[in-house]
């Protein structure tokens, strides 16, 4: 039976963590699961693709989408703003797709104010140890920068509670499971489908 409106899953957790990695393996595992891409103010990273992994804006660009309301959620974020366009995810939800936001933990807070009824993922590390060790092996921060993002990682550990889900992220495989099985669940809460059903008794 096609739902009348689809799931809002909000993935997001500290920097390094494997969000995006988590996100793309999860896309090959379920093509019904749509991904909502982020605009950003930082530069590609090596292999990143405009319009795929991000939609890379200059700062003037990202102010204008802020001030004309085109944004579900922004937050500026060491020095680059970080944001998720509004209209490709109110009517992807309506036509009945889940769709899934891989944003950073402010961001995903604000949209809990505006999405309650949406589904909070944390992806966690292994250790703060391994935490460090991913962002290191990316190559492309400097010391203090570093520091910064570890700095930050630890405060948005604390904000876990307020998320729905804990996911570890140990294996990319494992996790993505998880997630699945996450998702799976909440498609059947009987909240999500009692009217629907209520319909067919109807008739």
């Amino acid at each position: 039976m096609k739902r009348d409106k689809g799931l809002l899953i909000v993935l997001s957790g500290p920097s390094g963590v494997g969000k995006g990695t988590v996100c793309g393996a999860l896309r090959k595992h379920d093509t019904h699961i749509r991904y909502s891409v982020s605009a950003t103010t930082r530069n590609p990273r090596t292999g990143e693709v405009d319009g795929v992994n991000y939609f890379f804006k200059t700062k003037e660009q990202f102010e204008h989408m802020i001030e004309n309301n085109q944004l579900l959620e922004w937050a500026k974020y060491v020095d680059n703003y970080y944001g998720t366009p509004r209209t490709y995810v109110e009517e992807t939800i309506a036509s009945g797709h889940d769709v899934i936001l891989e944003i950073e933990v402010q961001g995903a807070l604000q949209v809990k104010e505006t999405f309650p009824e949406g589904v909070f993922i944390f992806l966690m590390p292994p250790s703060l140890k391994e935490l460090r060790n991913r962002i290191e092996g990316r190559g492309t921060e400097t010391k203090d920068l570093i520091d910064s993002r570890m700095t930050i990682a630890k405060d948005e550990i604390e904000l876990m509670d307020k998320y729905d889900y804990v996911v570890e992220n140990d294996e990319v495989e494992a996790a993505v499971e998880r997630i699945k099985a996450i998702v799976t669940a909440e498609n059947c809460k009987k909240e999500r489908l009692i009217d629907k059903y209520k319909e067919l008794v109807e008739e």
